[in-house]
């Protein structure tokens, strides 16, 4: 599997959160439950966790184009919605497997 992480800085991850789920739900599963969000792409997973500073997101892939259309679409929609943020484009880390789920609360310093 291939992975990747990144960070939209933002004090509104709460909101792209939501509405990332909201919108892909018309269309893929999508399961969203409080700060936390998961999009079953057939080209990979994403899983969203809003945080203090900003929406984190980490996509898993089985393989290096796919993981480049799940980052893609969900990238591209984010910046849509957050369009009044001027943002630039996403900046994503590959991940090795010894990566923490930052999805884990336990590790969570908010």
């Amino acid at each position: 599997m291939r992975e990747a992480t990144t960070r939209f800085a933002t004090e509104n991850g709460q909101k792209y959160l939501t509405q990332l789920c909201k919108h892909f739900a018309h269309k893929i599963d999508v399961t969203q439950s409080g700060d936390q969000g998961e999009l079953r792409f057939s080209c990979g997973t994403g899983y969203l966790k809003a945080k203090s500073d900003g929406l984190h997101i980490r996509v898993l892939s089985p393989d290096d184009t796919n993981l480049n259309d799940t980052k893609s679409v969900i990238e591209d929609h984010l910046l849509r919605f957050a369009f009044r943020e001027n943002a630039g484009p996403l900046v994503w880390y590959p991940v090795g497997s010894a990566t923490v789920n930052f999805l884990e609360d336990k590790d969570d310093q908010d």
